[in-house]
Parts: structure tokens; sequence; C-alpha cells
């Protein structure tokens, strides 16, 4: 049974798990995060 599900996981290769999604949004949190620290310490070394 648990072989079964597995390949009707790998038939659908657009459908990601929730793990995998969570994992994704953390990881464009932390890019986006780090390019406003670096924006931001950018304007205050020109003030």
């Amino acid at each position: 049974m648990g072989a079964k599900q597995q390949q009707i996981a790998k038939a659908r290769p657009g459908k990601k798990s929730k793990r995998q999604r969570r994992m994704q949004l953390v990881v464009y949190i932390m890019i986006i995060a780090m390019l406003l620290s670096s924006i931001t310490t950018g304007l205050v070394m020109f003030l």
C-alpha cells in the first residue's frame, strides 16, 4: 500500500507537500530580510 501511494505522489510533480512549501516560504522570507537589511545599512551610511 505504501509503495502505491509513492507512485501516485510521483505522478503529480506539480503538487508540493506542505513541508516543501513551508521551507520555500521561509527561504523567501530570509532572502527578503537580507535584502532589506542590506538596503537599510546602505541608507544609514549616506545619512
